[in-house]
């Protein structure tokens, strides 16, 4: 009982800090011994979700749902992880810049700084000019969001804050980045000088 006990506090700690490989491990030896436990599989597919394993977060919170009747955390879960999903097929900041979803803002912002510095449209050739601005909005968009911690929440629970679709309803068309005074050449702190 209390080795039991042990490992789902284990599996519950290690989901909650982001360590997907220990919960997942923890959670797994807690659901062999007993299938039914409705915590272990939330905790599972929390860490299914910070491996984006969405698929698989679905049918843990499904199983929880299905065990539990009306269990809030496996129902709001389940519609996190389809969100999550469903966003996961257009774009994703995190992967933009290359940085695990647990980055923190230093470690964000480094990595746009090299990235918007390798992508800055000055330094492509004409050819390459639209391609390269193209890339570099996407690289400004993952900064703006992530480095912003209400953006960077919604984009968390699944939600798109830049979402053009999204834009267009409320603001008339365009791209959304204008509409709310972004300037991916203006900000970070720090200005870009090619020398040709």
């Amino acid at each position: 009982m209390y080795i039991n006990r042990a490992l789902e506090h284990n599996c519950h700690c290690h989901s909650k800090a982001g360590h997907s490989l220990e919960s997942l491990q923890y959670c797994g030896e807690v659901l062999k011994d007993n299938p039914q436990n409705v915590d272990a599989l939330c905790d599972r597919a929390e860490a299914y979700i910070f491996s984006e394993k969405y698929e698989e977060a679905i049918k843990d919170y499904k199983a929880a749902e299905e065990i539990s009747g009306d269990n809030r955390r496996a129902q709001e879960g389940l519609k996190r992880a389809n969100k999550l999903l469903k966003q996961s097929l257009k774009r994703d900041y995190y992967k933009i810049l290359g940085v695990p979803r647990n980055a923190k803002k230093k470690e964000i912002l480094k990595a746009y700084r090299k990235l918007a510095s390798e992508w800055h449209p000055d330094k492509h050739e004409e050819a390459n000019k639209p391609a390269a601005e193209k890339k570099f909005l996407d690289i400004a968009a993952a900064k703006e969001v992530l480095t912003d911690p209400e953006k960077r929440q919604k984009f968390d629970n699944g939600e798109d804050p830049l979402d053009p679709e999204a834009q267009n309803e409320h603001q008339g068309g365009g791209h959304p980045f204008f509409h709310q005074g972004f300037n991916p050449f203006g900000s970070g702190g720090f200005t870009f000088t090619f020398r040709h």
